[in-house]
């Protein structure tokens, strides 16, 4: 256990960068390239969900105008379903008006970056998310162990 967030590991998360423009794919897959993230791409809503299911990123970086399904239907399909709403997003996005963020916010995203992204700023969002991800995953392994002992205290075999 460790006595600082700043000091939790998240070199070896699993990062989804979802954008139907392989440039921006390409921006911020070398803005992440030296963190020692584990990074897969998609070009579309469609595929982004066929990912999700095969690899269960840890945090998915999200543009909102994509062909074959939105990002904001693949936010909500994500913060819809118990098994993959602990999966962050983070909405990256052109769109910046009021009306934009509050319909992402409203779908569930954890954080949302505008473009042009500042590399710092989305390196930055990036780690801190990935260590609310790492730590509440650490949490529920507590929680679990503890359900555990209790039920064994129970029994009386603990």
């Amino acid at each position: 256990m460790t006595n600082s967030s700043s000091d939790i590991d998240v070199s070896s998360s699993r990062v989804l960068i979802a954008d139907d423009i392989q440039q921006n794919r390409e921006l911020l897959e070398a803005y992440l390239a030296d963190e020692g993230y584990e990074i897969l791409m998609a070009s579309d809503g469609q595929q982004t969900m066929q990912l999700v299911d095969k690899h269960q990123p840890d945090l998915i970086l999200l543009d909102i105008m994509m062909p074959r399904m939105s990002g904001y239907e693949v936010c909500s399909q994500i913060k819809g379903d118990p098994a993959r709403r602990g999966i962050l997003v983070l909405i990256v996005t052109a769109l910046n008006e009021t009306g934009d963020i509050e319909k992402a916010v409203n779908a569930g995203c954890d954080d949302f970056l505008t473009k042009p992204v500042n590399r710092l700023e989305l390196r930055t969002r990036v780690r801190s998310l990935l260590r609310v991800r790492h730590l509440a995953n650490e949490r529920d392994r507590l929680l679990a162990y503890l359900e555990e002992m209790e039920h064994r205290i129970l029994r009386g075999d603990g």
